[in-house]
């Protein structure tokens, strides 16, 4: 699936003024994070196609900063909520589980290394003296 232009349209007017010399249009820009949601690459893996993957990165820090894609998300959840007709929702949350460890309880703060432990960290360094003595 592409976005297409008829779908860039909708959402142009919320996109940043591209200024000085710039390679990369938005449209193309918008396809490579499609691509990435869709195939879940890493950065540096992303096809040459869509440029250099450090412009990509700097491109989607700078639109997560200005809050452009929580504006493109309120346009588009309020469109559909307004085309279905959905007053309200609720989402049913009375069973999750959480990891023991995710509950928030107290960590223990008096730990004790092991006999072991304390018996190998005693003893970190001989002195000059201690050697010369021993012969």
């Amino acid at each position: 699936m592409e976005l297409s232009q008829a779908q860039y349209e909708r959402i142009q007017h919320f996109l940043p003024v591209q200024r000085g010399n710039v390679k990369l249009d938005h449209l193309t820009f918008l396809r490579a994070m499609q691509y990435m949601a869709e195939n879940g690459c890493r950065w540096r893996a992303m096809p040459k196609d869509f440029g250099k993957w450090s412009a990509l990165y700097r491109r989607f820090r700078y639109w997560i900063a200005i809050g452009v894609f929580d504006l493109i998300e309120k346009e588009l959840q309020s469109e559909v909520i307004d085309i279905k007709g959905i007053k309200a929702f609720a989402l049913d949350s009375s069973y999750i589980k959480v990891h023991p460890d995710g509950t928030g309880a107290p960590k223990k703060k008096d730990r004790k290394p092991s006999a072991r432990v304390a018996a190998v960290e005693r003893q970190k360094s001989i002195l000059l003296s201690q050697v010369l003595t021993c012969r």
